[in-house]
């Protein structure tokens, strides 16, 4: 198996993580076989990963998205239909948002435990010739993306503000969104919401825990439609949401609604747009659809084998004694 790490310079804490990445790489020489990908231009992961697999169809490859979770969902679209293709993060973005469904980029950053991870097949999401590996949402989480996307270079209201900037302009431009949501045919609510995830992982937005029920592997995806509330019990229950405690808690039996499925229809009017792993889309009519076990994610292994891989080597080299 080929090893091969692919590197975002534009990620948002990469330096430091890829100086850690390769001094701990070195350890490995004659080990394994790895090399890194440095990423020019956004979709350049997509189409290197997708440029290796068909070149060398017979080796099996294993592809190592540094960044965040955009790096991770470009690398995603490139093992997509590629037999000889797997993947795994490693974390060093902003978000860093589908790892924490097994646990939070510290496990991930283990370079021992992550070479000698096991391969699971897992879910994603399609919407048309586009992918998700963690969730997919949209209404108030999208209009804070969509100011976010606006303001970031900008001076005061930008940069570190930015996030902030968004949530405030949602707060009151998007409490309500019009939009109906239909989970394998039914209609599960009356054409308005305060936000809606579709997911496979669990968390959402750096630190929100969305979809706390959430497997991967059940070829299910997990939807919870929060309705329209005033901004007090939108202000006064948010840290709720972001626990991942709301499908639990009495507060929310009348807010939200919440399904598990294998495709979600939506319908909105023109201007409406989706967050896919991050990304905005404009679209106004879509359907997203699970693809249960559609690729190979290596998870870190509880117990690093690494040292035992490297005394087997310095075994094999010195000459046996009497």
């Amino acid at each position: 198996m080929k090893h091969i790490f692919i590197y975002n310079p534009a990620a948002g804490r990469s330096d430091n993580a890829i100086g850690h990445l390769k001094s701990n790489l070195k350890r490995y020489d004659g080990l394994i076989t790895y090399e890194i990908y440095h990423t020019t231009e956004p979709g350049d992961a997509t189409a290197y990963v997708r440029t290796r697999c068909k070149a060398e169809p017979e080796e099996m490859l294993r592809f190592y998205a540094c960044g965040g979770d955009g790096t991770a969902n470009e690398v995603l679209h490139g093992i997509i239909g590629q037999p000889n293709a797997s993947m795994t993060i490693f974390p060093c973005g902003s978000g860093n948002d589908f790892v924490k469904y097994y646990g939070g980029a510290k496990r991930f950053l283990d370079i021992d435990a992550l070479i000698n991870g096991v391969e699971t097949p897992i879910d994603v999401m399609r919407i048309g010739d586009r992918y998700s590996l963690n969730v997919t949402n949209f209404g108030f989480d999208t209009a804070v993306a969509r100011t976010m996307e606006k303001v970031r270079r900008k001076k005061i209201i930008g940069g570190k503000n930015a996030y902030t900037t968004g949530i405030l302009t949602a707060l009151m431009k998007a409490m309500k969104n019009d939009c109906t949501v239909f989970v394998d045919g039914e209609q599960i609510n009356d054409g308005k919401i305060l936000l809606c995830t579709v997911a496979n992982g669990s968390h959402v937005g750096g630190s929100f825990k969305c979809a706390p029920k959430s497997d991967n592997t059940d070829g299910l995806l997990e939807i919870c439609l929060v309705r329209p509330v005033s901004r007090f019990t939108f202000i006064k229950l948010v840290n709720v949401y972001k626990e991942g405690t709301h499908l639990d808690d009495d507060r929310f039996e009348k807010i939200i609604t919440y399904r598990r499925g294998k495709s979600v229809r939506v319908c909105a009017p023109e201007g409406f747009a989706y967050t896919l792993d991050g990304e905005i889309v404009e679209q106004n009519e879509f359907t997203i659809e699970n693809c249960p076990a559609a690729i190979r994610f290596a998870v870190p292994a509880e117990k690093s084998t690494q040292n035992e891989a490297q005394e087997q080597a310095e075994n094999e080299k010195e000459p046996a004694t009497v």
